[in-house]
């Protein structure tokens, strides 16, 4: 820890994801957990490629908009739908047409991983595979008689994860690089799992959160955060806690664009690209 270069908190979306590398790991909370829609989007721009999108709960405008855009070569978790507005098309295109990798997970499976990697352990033992046909399609996940009993107590071991990158949407951020994510327990974990943390955040808190009693145990401290900055309605157009709630219209009209390429090259060109051409 004591080399450790401190975070910065930059001005920029497009600046956060430089820290993204091609080929990398890249974790996402589910979309009640801060998704990363406006970091995603500058991923997008960026032009990653064979990104491992990785997570336990699924993902949906996030993940479908990564790999419509051609930046994820391979997917594990355990499914990619948009809730009430449909199933994922971009998903269900590239999925069948075996054009990227699919491996299927569950969400305890991901979570033993994470909180394997998050306390220093190169495995973590879960019951709750035992029985099920996913057992047959990762291999790695070893079936082992239980050390402590007697006999005909099988075990899973679930090999550490430890992602290249985190990333995340949270509600407050400060100048020293600290993350607020209230009750997402979950990214907590993710972040002190992985080796580079970058987030956006919602809004700018003036002080130390971590000297704020009520706010530094949901706190996400700069001893794991790589990278931070300041993105109003980040998580736009997912719903963002009490913030804001997803936004219905868009939603629908992203569903029915992403069904076919051309709908969403078009979708890309107005709400991804145009809107930094006309900036730029």
């Amino acid at each position: 820890m004591e080399n450790r270069i401190p975070p910065v908190v930059l001005k920029d979306v497009s600046e956060l994801v430089e820290y993204v590398r091609d080929g990398d790991t890249l974790v996402v909370p589910a979309d009640y957990g801060g998704a990363p829609a406006e970091a995603a989007r500058a991923l997008v721009r960026k032009g990653a490629r064979n990104l491992r999108l990785i997570g336990g709960p699924p993902s949906g405008y996030v993940a479908d908009l990564l790999i419509g855009a051609g930046c994820v070569s391979y997917l594990e978790m355990p499914g990619v739908i948009l809730g009430d507005f449909g199933l994922a098309p971009r998903f269900r295109a590239w999925a069948s047409s075996g054009r990227m990798e699919v491996r299927d997970t569950t969400c305890p499976a991901f979570h033993s991983s994470i909180a394997a990697a998050q306390k220093g352990l190169p495995f973590m033992p879960m019951r709750g595979l035992i029985g099920s046909d996913i057992l047959r399609y990762r291999p790695e996940w070893q079936v082992i008689p239980n050390p402590y009993a007697e006999g005909g107590d099988p075990i899973v071991m679930l090999p550490a994860l430890r992602p290249d990158v985190v990333l995340f949407h949270g509600l407050y951020g400060d100048r020293h690089g600290n993350v607020w994510v209230g009750k997402a327990f979950e990214v907590m974990a993710m972040a002190q799992a992985a080796h580079r943390v970058i987030a956006t955040f919602e809004n700018f808190y003036e002080g130390d959160l971590l000297e704020d009693k009520h706010l530094a145990p949901s706190t996400v401290s700069q001893l794991y955060t790589t990278a931070t900055v300041h993105v109003e309605r980040g998580a736009w157009p997912v719903a963002f806690g009490s913030e804001y709630p997803f936004d219905a219209q868009h939603m629908t009209r992203y569903a029915a664009m992403a069904r076919t390429e051309e709908g969403f090259a078009a979708y890309l060109d107005e709400f991804v690209f145009e809107p930094h051409r006309a900036a730029a």
